[in-house]
């Protein structure tokens, strides 16, 4: 199984749709999409990420179907403390000192964390539910392999909620994916299955946040939810 993971494009929070760059990603990567053999289709319920998965569709003359568990990862208002309503965009010192922060296991012991928890496994359940309907059952740490696929799916969705999918697949920590990775918008992220004795099954990352259609378009690489300068890549001759 071949599961892809697209982030949004340049995003405009307040309308909750693209922002005139975003646009201009999007059409390079409707370009990009265009050849792939894509099996099925998935798409966040929020507005940009469909706004992102149109002129794809439209390419491969297919239809999305919503997934309301692949919307972006928040959970409830930020405590008297002052912590973010989001596991991320914390500063280095309030969240490295503590050592759960880099255990997939223990993460979310962290109390400024707890309000995540349920959300969190939520999500893994959701996603373990969707993968099983694929033929792939979650057992521990990796998958049951109860019926092979080779199919590619796709999901159009976020940066924080691709990051707990990863957080999930190839069990690292959640905040540790957050805070060291960058996945800018329409990055695409792409895993696989490696199937290679018996029943097993784990689900390895081939590329991470690639934006190669940027970089040959000749679009800059957003910054949005980072916080530094992005590399821009010269490919002139």
């Amino acid at each position: 199984m071949r599961l892809i993971l697209i982030r949004h494009g340049d995003p405009d929070y307040v309308k909750d749709g693209l922002t005139p760059k975003g646009e201009a990603e999007v059409k390079l990567l409707a370009e990009r999409v265009r050849n792939w053999q894509v099996d099925d289709v998935y798409c966040s319920p929020l507005g940009r990420a469909a706004a992102t998965a149109k002129p794809c569709l439209a390419v491969w003359g297919k239809e999305a179907v919503t997934l309301d568990w692949a919307q972006e990862f928040f959970f409830p208002d930020p405590d008297e403390n002052g912590w973010l309503p989001v596991p991320w965009d914390f500063f280095p010192a309030d969240w490295t000192v503590h050592e759960e922060s880099f255990l997939a296991e223990r993460w979310l012991e962290l109390p400024h964390l707890a309000p995540a928890r349920a959300r969190y496994e939520e999500t893994c359940r959701a996603l373990d539910r969707f993968l099983s309907s694929y033929g792939y059952e979650r057992d521990g740490r990796m998958y049951r392999v109860r019926r092979h696929s080779d199919k590619t799916v796709v999901i159009f969705c976020h940066f924080g909620i691709s990051m707990v999918f990863l957080s999930h697949l190839v069990n690292i920590s959640a905040q540790a994916l957050l805070h060291g990775f960058y996945l800018a918008p329409t990055s695409v992220t792409v895993l696989n299955t490696e199937e290679r004795r018996g029943d097993e099954g784990y689900f390895r990352v081939e590329r991470l946040g690639d934006c190669h259609h940027l970089i040959s378009g000749g679009e800059p690489i957003s910054e949005s939810g980072y916080f530094t300068a992005v590399m821009q890549e010269n490919l002139s001759p």
